[in-house]
């Protein structure tokens, strides 16, 4: 639950502070007692990751029913629900929340706003880590950014933001030889690529391929 809610966002040490979380050596607490306090939600934050428990004052140990989501009864889910929305309100208040997973992903897509005055869409509720931007005039899309596993594209462990940005399909074969560009993921690679965001490659070399991208979804004059 903690990574899934957390994993677009950057911490705010100050902003913990303010929140009301205490500071013990590199890690950061804060507890709160629901369900008339019965029970106390822990959140410990250390290196920017979010854990947390449900403690039971009557049982004098960590209750974990809220965790199990499969025939999850009433009460578990009372708990799990205030245990979520404590998770909610401190990320919406001491954490800043990006489009995307990658450095090179949330730099990107401010530079495609600056650029082409364009926001991502995030139009899958099954896939909320795929924004698409597309062209204010004619709707088509130019550029998709993915969080996926890095076995889909290269043999690596891990995962990774990738951008499809379409191509020249002449040029495709020797744009495929640069470190960092791979056949595009999930699209027709005829006329795709994925292009990895993780470094490899420069913001610059990006927006290149997005400009040429943006192109073939300009209107074209009557």
């Amino acid at each position: 639950m903690e990574e899934e809610l957390f994993h677009k966002c950057i911490c705010l040490p100050d902003k913990l502070i303010e929140y009301g979380f205490l500071k013990e050596g590199e890690s950061y607490r804060y507890s709160k007692n629901i369900l008339k306090d019965s029970f106390q939600v822990r959140v410990v934050i250390e290196d920017g990751k979010v854990s947390g428990c449900v403690w039971d004052f009557d049982m004098d140990t960590e209750y974990i029913g809220y965790r199990i989501e499969k025939n999850l009864g009433e009460f578990a889910g009372k708990v799990r629900e205030e245990y979520l929305s404590i998770l909610r309100d401190i990320r919406d208040h001491c954490f800043l929340q990006r489009n995307f997973v990658s450095e090179q992903a949330n730099r990107i897509s401010e530079k495609i706003f600056k650029i082409y005055g364009d926001h991502p869409y995030f139009e899958w509720e099954s896939t909320p880590d795929c924004g698409v931007f597309k062209n204010k005039e004619s709707h088509k899309w130019y550029a998709i950014v993915m969080n996926i596993k890095r076995s889909k594209i290269e043999d690596h462990e891990g995962m990774v933001d990738v951008m499809n940005v379409k191509l020249d399909d002449q040029m495709i074969p020797t744009y495929l030889k640069k470190e960092g560009v791979f056949p595009a993921y999930h699209m027709n690679k005829k006329y795709w690529v994925s292009l990895a965001l993780d470094e490899r490659l420069t913001d610059d070399e990006i927006l290149s391929f997005i400009k040429e991208s943006y192109q073939y979804t300009v209107p074209k004059k009557k």
